[in-house]
């Protein structure tokens, strides 16, 4: 890999978009457009319920989640919808690597990824609502109040520091071009 990464997490990127705007599809289909030993990584979120096949994300307790809080396991952590999401500390060491790194965050948490890695860049995955309230209806996961207040909540805007670069990605047709868009950000930081 290419000489380490500045603290700041200037090769960070930080994927956000509402929940069924296909987050987890993008990063499984930039993966397959990989290189070899390219240094792009995707860390996993740990997360307080199955996550099954379709997210990089690992089940834990409640109570193993606070431990692992409570022991500095996360880098970043938060909840949302009375669930609890983290990212693992191993972030740092592959920064510190020099590759870049893409996490899975959250829009509502911006703010203290961004006061943690000042250099990050922010990317939203921007979906259509319509299309973004089938994706949710089609994956069975949430009742019709649940997905109502999911919609309501993707059309709220939300606040961005000062400073911290903020790009869209539209994934209202082909996810692969989509992905090929987060692909060509992670590799940008590479070249930086």
């Amino acid at each position: 890999m290419s000489a380490a990464a500045p603290a700041d997490g200037a090769r960070l990127i930080y994927l956000m978009g509402a929940s069924g705007s296909g987050k987890d599809t993008l990063l499984r289909l930039m993966r397959t457009r990989l290189r070899g030993a390219e240094p792009v990584l995707v860390a996993h979120r740990y997360i307080t319920r199955d996550s099954g096949d379709a997210e990089d994300s690992m089940r834990l307790t409640p109570e193993e989640f606070s431990r692992r809080a409570t022991l500095g396991c996360f880098a970043l952590h938060w909840a949302s919808h009375g669930l609890q999401y983290g990212i693992g500390v191993e972030i740092d060491a592959w920064l510190g690597r020099g590759a870049a790194v893409i996490i899975n965050g959250s829009r509502a948490h911006l703010e203290q990824a961004h006061a943690r890695y000042p250099a990050l860049t922010a990317v939203e995955v921007a979906v259509d609502p319509a299309l973004l309230a089938r994706r949710l209806a089609g994956r069975g996961r949430e009742s019709a109040a649940q997905i109502s207040d999911r919609l309501a909540r993707a059309a709220q805007t939300f606040p961005v520091p000062d400073r911290c670069r903020l790009l869209q990605v539209s994934n209202n047709d082909q996810p692969e071009t989509a992905a090929a868009a987060l692909l060509d950000i992670a590799r940008a930081k590479l070249d930086a």
